[in-house]
C-alpha cells in the first residue's frame, strides 16, 4: 500500500483486503457477513460481489446501501476497481481488459474462501459492461448477473464490431493528459461544485446522497486518481459492441434502471424482455435506484435472488447444463 493510498478513507464496514495479481496489479476489496458457501440446504446463502460504476470519483462506496443490506445474511463483497478507491492507481491503460481481468481474479479468491463455484455479483452503469463479459468468458464462475442502468442499451448504443474492440478515441486521451491542461481540467472535473452537479444528473433532482458525495470529493483526492477517468472520458472503457455479449448471456440477468436524471435511455431494453432468463424493472429514481428507494430494491433483488436458487445451482451439483434459463 502506497502512502497516498493509505490516506483515503475507508469507505464500508468489515475488513478491507487485498490481492495482488500480475496482470492487475493490487485490488482492493472489502468483506463482511457470515463465513463460509452455501451447500444447498443449510450454512449461509451464496457469496456477493458488488462492482461499483466508472466515473472521475468512483469507488466501492458506490455500493454502501446493497453492502450494508446483504452483509448480514451472506458473505458480501466490494471491489475497488483498477485506478479508483484503494487499488493500484498507477499510470498505465485503463482499458476493459483489465477491469475484467480484476473481476476473475477476485471471483477466484471467493470462491477458493467460500468454497462455492459460483457466486452472485451485481455492477452499476458501464461495469455492467465488464461484468457481462466476465459471465460469458467464465460462467462457471457467476451464477446470476444484476445491471443496475447499464450501458449498452440506448438507442444509439453501437451494435458494429468486436465487444473486444474498445471506443477509444486517441486525440482526446492525448488532449487529456497535457501536462498543464489535464492536471487543470481533472480539478475541475472534480471539484466540489463539479461533483455535486454530476451527481445531481446521476440522481435526476437537485437532492442527493450527502454521504456519497462526501465520499466521492474524498476519492478524487488521491495524487494518481486521474489515469483510469482520462481512459474513460477518452471512451476506451466502453466495449465496441456490447450488445453482442449482452445477447450470449447464459446466466439469470437482472436489468433494474430508474426513469429520472441523465441516464434513462434504455430503449434496446425491450429486445430481452421476452427472454427467459432476462427479468427487467424500472424504478421512479435515477440512476442509482438503491440509494433512493433502497428497501424495494433489496426486496425485488433478493426475490431475484431467491428465484435463481429454486431453478437450480450452477455448481453442476446437480445439473451442468450451461444454458439453463431462470
Amino acid at each position: 500500500m502506497t502512502a497516498a493510498t493509505s490516506d483515503l478513507p475507508r469507505t464500508l464496514t468489515g475488513e478491507r483486503l487485498a490481492l495482488v495479481d500480475s496482470s492487475v496489479g493490487r485490488v482492493s476489496y472489502y468483506v463482511a457477513g457470515p463465513e463460509g458457501g452455501r451447500d444447498r440446504t443449510t450454512g449461509p446463502p451464496r457469496p456477493l460481489l458488488l462492482i461499483h460504476s466508472v466515473n472521475a470519483a468512483a469507488s466501492a462506496h458506490e455500493v454502501r446501501p446493497l453492502y450494508d443490506a446483504f452483509r448480514g445474511d451472506r458473505r458480501t463483497y466490494a471491489i475497488d476497481l483498477p485506478g479508483y478507491g484503494h487499488s493500484d492507481r498507477s499510470d498505465r491503460p485503463y482499458l476493459p481488459r483489465l477491469m475484467i481481468d480484476a473481476i476473475h481474479a477476485l471471483l477466484e479468491r471467493i470462491r477458493a474462501e467460500t468454497g462455492v463455484a459460483s457466486v452472485d455479483v451485481l455492477a452499476a452503469s458501464l461495469s455492467s459492461e465488464f461484468l457481462a463479459r466476465a459471465a460469458r468468458e467464465a460462467p462457471a464462475t457467476i451464477r446470476s448477473v444484476a445491471l443496475v442502468s447499464p450501458t449498452g442499451f440506448s438507442r444509439k448504443t453501437r451494435t458494429r464490431g468486436s465487444p473486444e474492440d474498445n471506443r477509444g478515441v486517441a486525440a482526446v486521451y492525448r488532449f487529456l493528459t497535457l501536462p498543464i491542461i489535464g492536471r487543470a481540467l481533472y480539478r475541475g472535473l472534480t471539484s466540489r461544485l463539479s461533483v455535486r452537479f454530476f451527481l445531481r444528473k446521476t440522481f435526476g433532482r437537485k437532492d442527493i446522497d450527502e454521504e456519497l458525495f462526501r465520499m466521492s470529493v474524498r476519492m478524487t483526492r488521491h495524487p494518481d486518481a486521474r489515469y483510469a477517468p482520462f481512459h474513460f472520458l477518452s471512451g476506451y472503457l466502453f466495449s465496441a459492441n456490447i450488445p453482442a455479449v449482452y445477447d450470449e448471456l447464459e446466466q439469470p440477468v437482472w436489468l433494474s434502471h430508474g426513469v429520472r436524471g441523465d441516464f434513462t435511455d434504455f430503449s434496446r431494453a425491450s429486445n430481452y424482455r421476452d427472454r427467459p432468463n432476462w427479468r427487467i424493472t424500472e424504478y421512479p429514481t435515477g440512476a442509482l435506484p438503491y440509494f433512493e428507494v433502497t428497501d424495494e430494491f433489496v426486496r425485488d433483488y433478493r426475490a431475484f435472488l431467491a428465484d435463481t436458487d429454486k431453478t437450480g445451482d450452477r455448481d453442476g451439483h446437480e445439473d451442468g447444463d450451461r444454458h439453463r434459463h431462470a
